[in-house]
C-alpha cells in the first residue's frame, strides 16, 4: 500500500474509533466519513463494509489478546491467568459499545470479516479454562463457547449506564461463578 493510502486508511481507522467509542458500533458509516473529512466513497473505498471497518479497527486488539492468552498459558496459576485474561476482555470490548453484539454474531457466521478474529479469541480463551480445569481450579461444565458468552454479557453490563457502577462487582460474581472454591475461598487444586 502506497504511504498516502496508508496515511489516509490510518486517519479513517482513527476518526472510526473515536466515533464508535462515543456512539457504538451502529454509527453512521456516513458520520465517520463527514467527521474524517472524506467522502462516503472514499470511507467505502477502503472499508466496503462496517464489518470489515471493525474488523480493521479490532484487528491488532484481537491479536494481542490472543497473544496474551498464549503468554498466560505458560505462566502464573491457571487460576489467576483465566480471571486476568478475562477481565482484559471485558475491559477492552466496553470500549466499543455494541462490538459484543456483532462479535457473537461473527462466531456462527462464516462470512462476517469478524469470523476468524473471534473464532482464534475464543479458542485462546478456551485454552485458558481447560488449563484452569485440568488443575482442578475451574469448573468443567463450562466451555469457550460459554466463557465468550461471559465476557459479552459482562461487556453489556459495562454498557449499561444504571449497571456500570456495578460492573466489576458483577465480574467478580461471575469469575468466582467459573471458579471452583474450597470452604476457605481459595481455588481448589
Amino acid at each position: 500500500m502506497r504511504a498516502d493510502a496508508r496515511k489516509n486508511r490510518d486517519h479513517l481507522l482513527a476518526v472510526a474509533g473515536a466515533a464508535i467509542t462515543e456512539q457504538g458500533v451502529d454509527v453512521s458509516l456516513r458520520d465517520i466519513a463527514r467527521r474524517a473529512d472524506v467522502g462516503l466513497a472514499t470511507l467505502l473505498r477502503h472499508f466496503p463494509t462496517r464489518e470489515a471497518l471493525l474488523e480493521a479497527l479490532l484487528h491488532n486488539r484481537f491479536e494481542e489478546l490472543t497473544r496474551k492468552a498464549g503468554e498466560f498459558e505458560t505462566s502464573g496459576s491457571p487460576e489467576d491467568a483465566l480471571v486476568s485474561w478475562l477481565r482484559d476482555c471485558v475491559a477492552w470490548t466496553t470500549e466499543y459499545r455494541g462490538v459484543t453484539v456483532l462479535m457473537a454474531a461473527a462466531i456462527d457466521d462464516t462470512e462476517s470479516a469478524l469470523h476468524a478474529s473471534c473464532v482464534t479469541l475464543r479458542a485462546a480463551g478456551a485454552r485458558l479454562l481447560t488449563r484452569a480445569q485440568e488443575a482442578g481450579t475451574a469448573r468443567s461444565d463450562v466451555d469457550g463457547a460459554d466463557l465468550f458468552a461471559l465476557i459479552a454479557m459482562l461487556a453489556w453490563l459495562g454498557d449499561q449506564p444504571s449497571l456500570a457502577p456495578r460492573a466489576d462487582h458483577l465480574f467478580e460474581v461471575v469469575a468466582d461463578a467459573i471458579l471452583v472454591r474450597g470452604a476457605s475461598g481459595h481455588a481448589e487444586g
